[in-house]
């Protein structure tokens, strides 16, 4: 993934990113979370928002945005989709991104549950 990522962040004249571990916790948290919760949103059954779970880990940069997604697709699929629209798109082509964490979660029955959080 962070290979695609920066392939399309390179044709759009962004830098590249560095995959962050703290970032990528706090992605597969989320993953598991949504999947528990059945629903793709932004916010933990916590109540937790990105901010609050990149701060859980550790991550001491800025919060550039978070894409999710509930599918069945791979995650070049899931990447497509997302850069098919304009919020997740900006999300993932933001020139102030400087590192990425990624994560999913499949539950038995097939579905995938997806987390991506930029950073600077």
């Amino acid at each position: 993934m962070l290979d695609s990522v920066n392939s399309l962040r390179q044709a759009a004249g962004a830098g590249p990113l560095i995959l962050d571990e703290k970032l990528t916790a706090a992605a597969a948290t989320h993953s598991r979370d949504m999947s528990v919760q059945n629903r793709p949103w932004h916010f933990g059954s916590d109540g937790s928002s990105p901010v609050d779970r990149i701060r859980r880990v550790g991550y001491d940069g800025e919060l550039v945005g978070e894409t999710i997604s509930e599918t069945y697709e791979t995650e070049l699929e899931t990447l497509a989709a997302w850069m098919q629209e304009e919020t997740t798109r900006r999300v993932i082509l933001n020139p102030e991104a400087e590192r990425m964490g990624f994560d999913w979660l499949q539950e038995p029955g097939g579905k995938i549950w997806w987390t991506m959080i930029l950073g600077s």
